[in-house]
């Protein structure tokens, strides 16, 4: 068993040993005289220096011989960002993985989903991870499944389809040769009570700017689909998988002593679960370590240091959205939202009064006369980019989610009529997470710079790579709340 080979012992140890949130998932430590691995938060007596290991991931950790502990529970740690094109390709890789892709598919495949040879994800998942991609792959089937019977009452064959397992059979030898358990026992630790949703928390490394997300969020909201109350985001979401696609809600909210987010998940969207959980940590951009972010950010996010890129839980809708508005208001560009959502928006039942419809799909839109959407209030040029938009992703041309190769999105959506670097960039910062997508012409970044032309917005932010998305974050929020 070896320790991660970039990972400095001493300074991992005094993280440790400080149990600071702000290392939560950044590394994990692996206690050769129990053979358990954990958090660096972990609330358990902490070990001898000389009995720790530390490891890049948790897959590095079981691929050492670790188990995950029962106690802080790794699969709940928050990822990391995508701070340079490596390991932007190495999250599109391990988030698609996470969202299911190696269910009937072939490495070969994933790694031509993102743009890579078989060898060089190899190479990648080696580098990042600390393992092979078959390995990560495995540990995330067991962690979502141990994440599973912990929180949910879903019945053991439900668990163990969700997470990826061909048969319970299957699932109960591999659980019990990797952790020692038979599942049944995870399960008796937690007696979920839960019928008709399930529960789950999302952790964070604070600090989170909650009610600075909310209030951007609230600003952008589309009547019908997602609404924020009471300090609670509700939305509607939709999962396109052919005859297995469904639709249901979802509720987050804000557990800050805890340093976590909770989510309330409709139990008829269950059986994406594993898929929902990846598009739910890119939505609240968990994965956001504000230390890092706020030493290139300087002055500029001292005021929120928690900011975080709301994401998107439908790349389409975000598209949508930023064509829409174009060259217009937050208001009227909800105002035109509406009109579409109330036009061809799916009726959904829920138990909250205030969201009722689910976004258009892309194959709702695309083969509209454009003069149908053009009597909405919409220009022909925008109804046509939306279309072509819809057309591309039906094609698997365009995926616009966090698991792609956000340059070679951006490059594809360049050349779609209609779509400007300003929209670009705004569907790569949202509905792609990129921390580094920078919408230079944009009318709020140029003024909260002090009314300074894109070109030199663009040379300003130069600075801020590889966070610039974090920066047009700050620059947005300042014109909402202008400080001294």
């Amino acid at each position: 068993m070896k320790t991660n080979a970039n990972l400095d012992h001493d300074t991992c140890y005094n993280a440790l040993i400080s149990r600071d949130h702000r290392f939560d998932g950044c590394f994990f430590v692996g206690v050769t005289s129990t053979g358990v691995y954990c958090r660096p938060v972990c609330a358990v007596r902490k070990p001898k220096k000389e009995n720790t290991l530390f490891f890049r991931s948790a897959a590095a950790a079981e691929n050492g011989g670790f188990r995950p502990c029962l106690k802080c529970r790794p699969e709940l740690a928050p990822g990391l960002a995508a701070v340079d094109s490596k390991r932007q390709l190495a999250r599109a890789a391990s988030n698609l993985i996470e969202q299911g892709f190696l269910r009937g598919r072939s490495l070969a495949q994933l790694a031509a989903r993102i743009g890579v040879s078989d060898r060089y994800l190899r190479d990648l998942f080696q580098s990042e991870f600390g393992v092979s991609p078959i390995q990560y792959s495995q540990t995330h089937r067991l962690l979502l499944a141990k994440q599973l019977l912990t929180e949910s009452d879903l019945s053991m064959t439900d668990v163990a389809l969700a997470a990826g397992f061909n048969s319970t059979r299957r699932f109960n030898d591999l659980f019990q040769k990797h952790y020692g358990l038979i599942p049944s026992k995870v399960r008796r630790r937690s007696a979920p009570t839960q019928t008709e949703m399930i529960s789950f928390e999302m952790p964070y490394r604070p600090p989170y700017a909650w009610d600075a997300l909310l209030s951007f969020l609230s600003a952008r909201t589309i009547a019908g689909v997602d609404a924020v109350i009471d300090g609670r985001y509700r939305r509607i979401v939709r999962v396109e998988a052919g005859e297995d696609s469904a639709v249901g809600w979802f509720e987050a909210s804000h557990e800050a002593d805890a340093a976590r987010i909770r989510i309330r998940l409709d139990s008829a969207l269950s059986r994406h679960i594993g898929y929902l959980i990846n598009r739910l940590r890119a939505f609240f951009d968990v994965s956001c370590v504000p230390q890092e972010i706020n030493k290139v950010l300087g002055t500029l996010a001292q005021n929120e240091p928690g900011l975080r890129i709301p994401g998107g839980m439908d790349g389409f809708e975000i598209a949508v959205r930023a064509i829409l508005g174009q060259q217009i208001t937050v208001a009227a560009a909800r105002t035109l939202l509406a009109r579409l959502v109330d036009k061809f928006g799916e009726p959904i039942e829920t138990p909250f009064p205030e969201i009722h419809r689910a976004f258009p799909s892309a194959a709702t839109l695309v083969d509209l006369p454009v003069e149908e959407l053009a009597s909405l209030g919409v220009i022909r040029t925008r109804v046509r980019a939306i279309q072509e938009i819809a057309a591309a992703m039906l094609r698997g041309e365009l995926t616009l989610t966090p698991a792609t190769n956000v340059e070679q999105e951006i490059q594809r959506l360049h050349a779609i009529p209609g779509i400007a670097d300003w929209t670009a960039q705004y569907i790569a910062l949202r509905a792609m997470s990129w921390p580094d997508g920078f919408p230079a012409s944009d009318v709020g970044v140029r003024k909260a710079l002090g009314g300074v032309d894109a070109k030199l917005a663009a040379l300003t932010a130069e600075d801020w790579r590889p966070w610039r998305g974090y920066a047009v974050m700050h620059l947005w929020r300042s014109l909402e709340t202008p400080h001294d």
